[in-house]
């Protein structure tokens, strides 16, 4: 019996030495396919990085040597950024009649409008700004403060202060504190806008107040720069005037944009590394 219970514990010995072993070869295995799959996996995640930071990089990569491109003309309804607008309406107006009366009410004249009116009519857009500010603002801010406090007796554990302070303390002035604050701010602001544009909208919606959402969008292509301007905006069907124009400053919510894109607007912007480097970097 013991001979045979030798055996079985021998043999369950070496079941259990291979069972050990067996992990041992497959983290053998392993590692080498790690080796290999750590290195692909940083190139790929290097690779989307740079792709995903550097945006439209591959576009950019095959418009070398061609001036920029027209964008399409979409209806902007149908694009994908496109949202309606909602605005607070007023009370519903009933259209009140006399009798033996031409006048409807509402209405600004007896003959049709020739203006913009609908969705998808054009009217013009007349931008001039010439707006300048000037700001100036200095601050300066100082604080003194001191604290002195004393613990003579504390139920009659401060004599029991120099074993957790191995120096010698003194009761009557245990706390000693003092603070000094002192901040100086200046800063100035001198800022001259001028721009004198015309540009024909399209009327994308109309509101049931009988106000218009327009949008207008012009693309001008010099040598190899393309300059945009987009204004969007609120208009009321009141102020469009008789050569069928309305000026930005009657444009409610406008959103006036005017840039470029190209090989010189290229040159003046930073990098992309440096963009990032420039919101990461804290000092």
């Amino acid at each position: 019996m013991n001979r045979g219970a030798a055996k079985i514990k021998h043999g369950g010995s070496r079941r259990q030495a291979r069972r050990t072993a067996r992990p041992v070869t497959a983290m053998r295995v392993m590692l080498p396919t790690a080796k290999r799959v750590v290195p692909l996996a940083l190139v790929l995640a290097a690779a989307s990085i740079s792709l995903g930071g550097c945006g439209n990089m591959i576009q950019r990569i095959a418009e070398v040597g061609k001036p920029p491109a027209f964008d399409p003309i979409e209806n902007p309804v149908a694009q994908a950024s496109y949202q309606p607008i909602t605005m607070p309406m007023p009370a519903p107006m009933s259209d009140v009649r006399q009798p033996n009366s031409l006048w409807r009410q509402g209405s600004r004249t007896f003959f049709a409008d020739q203006r913009a009116s609908k969705v998808g009519d054009i009217l013009t857009v007349v931008i001039t700004i010439d707006d300048s500010a000037k700001l100036a603002n200095k601050t300066v801010q100082s604080r003194d403060g001191s604290n002195n406090a004393d613990l003579s007796a504390l139920l009659g554990y401060q004599t029991a202060l120099h074993k957790v302070f191995p120096n010698s303390i003194d009761p009557t002035n245990l706390v000693d504190s003092s603070s000094t604050t002192a901040q100086t701010g200046t800063g100035s602001i001198d800022r001259s806008e001028a721009v004198d544009l015309r540009v024909a909208a399209v009327i994308t919606q109309v509101l049931p107040n009988g106000n218009m959402v327009v949008k207008a969008t012009q693309q001008v292509r010099v040598n190899t720069e393309l300059r945009e301007l987009d204004v969007q905006g609120i208009i009321r069907p009141q102020d469009i005037s008789t050569a069928n124009e309305v000026t930005y400053d009657q444009i409610a919510e406008a959103r006036i944009a005017y840039g470029g894109r190209g090989t010189i607007s290229d040159v003046q912007q930073p990098r992309y590394g440096q963009q990032v480097y420039d919101i990461l970097f804290p000092f």
